[in-house]
């Protein structure tokens, strides 16, 4: 006889398992490359269309390279991507990059000298900055701006997923 405990915690592992199996990164169909994943935009100017063809309409038109974003499904020579404000559509992959790029989230982001919160200030970097991305460890990202590198929190970044470790 099984108590109501033992119910829940046996409900409890199959929950976690069931999540676990969800969680276990789902693949895309034309490159076995992790979905969702972090790209950057490779041309000055990229249109992100409404379905994954030419025929389709135009919603955006990304100007800014090296912008990053994240792949949400692939279909033939297309990636369907979105930007830091959940906005996007549908690009050929030719447009996007596998160098892996961030912009800073939040305004007035304290560059730090190391992976600390106590290490010394480098700089102030304002929301919208873009830098690329070198290394991440589970808090901390390793990034540099043209000139300047340093450590930041990668809550106040987006283009690395909370749990992903750069090495």
């Amino acid at each position: 006889m099984t108590s109501s405990f033992s119910r829940a915690f046996i409900a409890g592992v199959a929950l976690c398992a069931s999540v676990m199996a969800a969680q276990a990164q789902e693949r895309g169909p034309v490159t076995n490359l992790p979905l969702p994943r972090f790209v950057s935009l490779k041309a000055n100017e990229a249109n992100a269309r409404r379905g994954p063809d030419t025929s389709h309409r135009i919603d955006w038109v990304y100007m800014r390279r090296d912008l990053p974003l994240r792949v949400t499904a692939e279909f033939e020579h297309w990636r369907r991507v979105e930007d830091m404000e959940g906005q996007g559509g549908w690009m050929h992959y030719a447009l996007l990059s596998g160098v892996r790029t961030a912009m800073v989230a939040h305004d007035m982001t304290q560059l730090r000298a190391r992976p600390q919160m106590d290490a010394r200030e480098v700089a102030l970097l304002e929301r919208g900055v873009i830098g690329t991305l070198h290394h991440c460890e589970p808090d901390w990202c390793e990034i540099s701006f043209d000139d300047l590198a340093g450590w930041v929190p990668k809550t106040a970044l987006w283009g690395v997923a909370p749990e992903e470790v750069i090495d």
